[in-house]
C-alpha cells in the first residue's frame, strides 16, 4: 500500500467531510476511495482527492445536488446551468410570496366583491400541462397558454384556465381557448355552464390566490357547496398589459342545494 494514501479519519478532517459523507459518496460512485483494504474493509484516499472533497462540500452548500455535482468533477460543460435556472425560479417564487404577504400585512386578509351569475356552456379547444407542484403552477399555466396562443391566429383569444381546488404535487393545469373550430395540438371540448360565484382580480397573477381565497371565503360563509375546477377567465393581454392592471375573473362552479 502507498505510503501517502490517508486513512478516512485523516481525510475526512482536511477534505472537511465527515466519515459517513465519505463513505455515503464513495457507495455512489462520486468520491471513490483510492485502496480499500480487502482484510480489514479500511479506505484509504491520495492527499490530492482532497481537491474533489472540498470541491463537493461547496457545491453542496451551493444547493447542487448529488447527481450534478459528479458532472461538475468530470468537467461537464454547463453542469451547473439547470442549477442556476432552478434557483433563479425558487428566487422568483420567493419574491411573489414576499410580495403577497406584505399585502396581506398593508391590507389584511383578502376580501372581494363576489356575485352569482349564470353561465352557458361553451365549445372550447384544451391543453394540458403538469406542475411539479403548486408552487410550478404559473409556469405551466404559462406555457399551456402560449401553446393555444401559438396554434390560434386569431387576433381576440378568450383563455380560461381551469384549476382544481385542492392541489397536490403534481398539479394537472388545463388552459381552454373558447373556439367553434380546432386548434393544433389541443383537444375539442364543452365547457359546462351553470351557475358560478365569481369575482374579479386586478393585479398580478401571482397574487390572484389572494382573490381566489376571499371568494373560497364568501362560499364557505354562504354555505354554498362549491365543486372544481376553480375558472380564471384571462381577460387582459399579459403582452400589452402592465401587471397591476391585469384583469382576471375568478369563478367557482356552485352545487345545488
Amino acid at each position: 500500500m502507498d505510503e501517502d494514501l490517508l486513512p478516512i479519519g485523516g481525510f475526512a478532517r482536511i477534505g472537511r467531510l465527515s466519515v459517513k459523507q465519505l463513505r455515503h459518496y464513495a457507495d455512489l460512485g462520486l468520491l471513490v476511495p483510492a485502496y480499500v483494504d480487502e482484510h480489514t474493509g479500511y479506505r484509504y484516499y491520495r492527499p490530492e482527492q482532497a481537491k474533489d472533497a472540498l470541491a463537493i462540500g461547496l457545491l453542496r452548500s451551493l444547493d447542487v445536488p448529488l447527481a450534478v455535482i459528479a458532472q461538475v468533477l468530470a468537467d461537464r460543460p454547463g453542469a451547473l446551468r439547470g442549477v442556476h435556472e432552478r434557483l433563479e425560479a425558487e428566487l422568483a417564487r420567493r419574491r411573489s410570496t414576499l410580495v403577497a404577504l406584505e399585502r396581506v400585512m398593508a391590507d389584511g386578509l383578502p376580501s372581494a366583491s363576489v356575485t352569482v351569475v349564470t353561465e352557458p356552456a361553451r365549445r372550447v379547444a384544451v391543453t394540458t400541462a403538469t406542475a411539479s407542484d403548486p408552487s410550478d403552477v404559473g409556469r405551466a399555466t404559462s406555457a399551456a397558454a402560449t401553446r393555444l396562443r401559438t396554434a390560434s391566429p386569431a387576433a381576440v383569444r378568450e383563455l380560461i384556465g381551469l384549476f382544481p381546488l385542492d392541489l397536490g404535487e403534481p398539479v394537472t393545469v388545463t388552459v381552454a381557448l373558447v373556439s367553434e373550430e380546432p386548434v393544433a395540438g389541443a383537444d375539442l371540448d364543452v365547457l359546462p355552464g351553470g351557475r358560478f360565484a365569481t369575482a374579479t382580480h386586478v393585479g398580478p397573477y401571482t397574487q390572484v390566490g389572494l382573490t381566489a381565497h376571499a371568494l373560497l371565503t364568501w362560499c364557505a360563509e354562504r354555505r354554498h357547496p362549491v365543486r372544481g375546477p376553480l375558472r380564471e377567465a384571462y381577460v387582459s393581454d399579459p403582452a400589452t398589459t402592465p401587471p397591476d392592471r391585469l384583469i382576471t375573473h375568478l369563478l367557482i362552479p356552485l352545487e345545488e342545494q
